[in-house]
């Protein structure tokens, strides 16, 4: 197996109703690139992994803890292990890149799709 990969070409895997994952797992953490369609509710949840990400393009309403804040492409999150968080997107939905450490375990029993080209450039 090799150490590289295009993103584009890793197959997606449904995480949640409208969010798409192209995932590679390390020993130690995940790094995804999701796709979050229009108007995608992600409801308030909270996992032991500490979760680190960046909003590449479109717009997202993005709740951690008691803070609240509407961002958009460049703002970047740190969510600590058990922290509950929940995330809206807006009318164009959003392409983020997120990287959670240890490893997304429940991840790798998720059913991969049929590869399609990725919402990003």
């Amino acid at each position: 197996m090799s150490a590289f990969a295009d993103a584009a070409g890793i197959p997606p895997q449904q995480i949640w109703d409208g969010i798409l994952g192209r995932t590679v797992h390390g020993e130690r953490l995940t790094l995804s690139v999701l796709e979050l369609d229009p108007d995608t509710v992600v409801p308030e949840h909270a996992h032991e992994n500490e979760q680190l990400g960046i909003l590449i393009s479109g717009a997202a309403t993005f709740r951690i803890g008691d803070e609240k804040r509407e961002i958009g492409p460049g703002a970047t999150w740190c969510i600590r292990a058990n922290v509950p968080h929940a995330l809206t997107t807006g009318p164009d939905g959003a392409v983020v890149i997120e990287v959670f450490s240890p490893v997304r375990s429940d991840w790798h029993e998720l059913e991969l799709l049929e590869p399609r080209p990725p919402r990003w450039p």
